[in-house]
């Protein structure tokens, strides 16, 4: 019997999970990774920190299940979007630390872009609204402020990827430099109706066309991995939250997923069409199989599970992040208090890169507990914001949402996330939905499952949470915290 290896490199952590042909899981390895943050404002990774962390624990996941390269019938990955890494190509060094999807300090350059009215015209491209959050303008940072980069990269000596293509450089020892379709979605430098890297966009940001991967599906074989004492297959590749869709079992257009990690990504499946945004959520794709694209409207949101991990770390009033959820079961409510997680800005719909993390009604009553509570509750009325652009936009009324993401275990925050949206929501038996979508996408490419029909039979539910607050109350609370978001919002410009 054969496996597969999912590659999950996350903001935080890189995990490896083995998955069988019934998509159970066999083994898991994580490993958690610095965080950097030289200014305000401003995250950083160093890649050779990440591919050291994920190498390690796909070794650590085959020793766990006593399996040996042979036994694996390809390797899949999936990664953290947007996070940006320049290396060189002869030594597979990276020229400068990897620029994080949080990373806020390409806000001026976007700015300046928007002054010079080029938003529209990224935005009917790309399908991306414009802003620091995307690979392009932290590319163009690199090249503009790391000495002689430019000119390298016109010589054709560095190269630039994402995760994904750091990753898969490494596995290969540097012989692939490709991308997959739903992460060069995410660079603001691919046309997304022909799938293709835009010369205007590379012109308008200045980026060099030789320092780009090669656009590849998102379920095919781009090499081989010869690390682990035999030749495996990489057979798929595709951004965090389009694999977690994936994952899901979300094939058919309407049907919707949230992720709850450390940002919160809602994603809805819409067919072979992309479809405009008309409330600032992102037009994006979800995969590319087989030469047939789909697409996915999506509502990020920055801050979610790093506000859990704020409380832990920034203020100490939990010792683990599973602490959280009995901290906050301690009160009946909030107490008044609310806690916008503005931390790297607003995301969708908002998308204010200006808005800074904001707890507002405290009293002198306000404990601990209604801080936890608060910090979760306003993970729920983010998600609640999206959907409701999302519905929107799409003119399609969700019937359920399917969660995943290490939050999705709290059910405390999974019934009022309920609650919120007047829907259920849905918690499927297997919760490692991100790494499970990169493994069918692998497992589909050599034959290892036979289509998505397949697929989707494999998909369970564990928990459904149905709606059980009063409308009236729902109404309250959601009045609050449109005040409290209010005062969070351009706060960094305000005078």
């Amino acid at each position: 019997m054969k496996y597969i290896l999912a590659l999950d490199q996350g903001t935080t952590s890189s995990r490896a999970i083995i998955f069988d042909h019934a998509g159970s899981v066999v083994a898991v390895a994580q490993k958690e990774f610095r965080q950097f943050f030289p200014q305000p404002g401003w995250v950083e990774h160093d890649a050779d920190e990440i591919w050291a962390t994920q190498s390690a624990v796909a070794a650590e996941a085959l020793q766990k299940a006593s399996l040996t390269a042979a036994d694996i019938a390809a390797i899949g990955i999936t990664n953290q979007r947007e996070t940006t890494v320049v290396w060189d190509r002869q030594t597979g060094r990276p020229i400068h630390p990897a620029i994080v999807w949080q990373d806020r300090r390409t806000a001026g350059a976007c700015d300046r872009l928007r002054k010079a009215g080029q938003a529209a015209m990224i935005r009917r491209k790309t399908g991306l609204v414009l802003d620091a959050y995307f690979s392009g303008t932290k590319l163009a940072w690199i090249l503009k402020n790391v000495p002689g980069a430019m000119a390298r990269a016109r010589a054709g000596e560095l190269a630039f990827g994402t995760i994904d293509s750091w990753l898969v450089w490494n596995l290969t020892a540097g012989r692939v430099h490709v991308t997959d379709a739903s992460n060069a979605s995410r660079t603001m430098l691919l046309d997304l109706q022909t799938c293709a890297w835009d010369d205007r966009l590379l012109k308008l940001l200045g980026i060099p066309r030789a320092v780009l991967p090669e656009v590849r599906a998102s379920s095919e074989i781009y090499g081989e991995c010869t690390l682990w004492g035999g030749a495996i297959p990489i057979a798929g590749i595709a951004g965090d939250q389009q694999a977690a869709l994936f994952g899901q079992a979300c094939t058919r257009p309407g049907m919707v997923k949230n992720t709850y990690g450390t940002g919160c990504f809602m994603l809805m499946h819409t067919g072979t069409k992309p479809i405009a945004s008309r409330n600032n959520l992102l037009t994006t794709v979800a995969w590319r199989i087989g030469g047939r694209t789909e697409y996915a409207l999506e509502g990020s949101i920055f801050i979610a599970g790093a506000v859990v991990q704020w409380l832990r770390d920034g203020l100490g009033i939990i010792k683990s992040s599973r602490d959280i959820e009995a901290l906050a079961a301690q009160v009946p409510d909030n107490g008044g208090a609310y806690l916008v997680p503005a931390f790297a800005g607003l995301g969708a719909p908002h998308w204010d890169q200006y808005a800074r993390g904001l707890i507002a009604g405290l009293t002198r009553g306000t404990t601990a507990a209604h801080l936890a509570r608060a910090a979760l509750e306003g993970i729920s009325y983010q998600v609640r914001d999206v959907l409701h652009a999302m519905q929107s936009d799409s003119g399609i009324r969700l019937r359920e949402l399917r969660v995943d993401g290490g939050a999705c275990a709290n059910n405390l925050l999974m019934q009022f996330q309920a609650d919120m949206l007047g829907v259920p929501v849905v918690r499927p038996r297997i919760a490692e939905t991100t790494a499970l979508g990169a493994a069918y996408l692998a497992g589909l490419a050599v034959g290892y499952w036979k289509n998505t029909a397949e697929i989707a039979t494999q998909w369970q539910v564990d928990q459904r949470f149905k709606p059980a607050m009063k409308p009236a109350r729902r109404q309250q609370l959601l009045a609050g915290w449109t005040k409290a978001l209010a005062r969070s919002k351009r706060w960094e410009d305000a005078e």
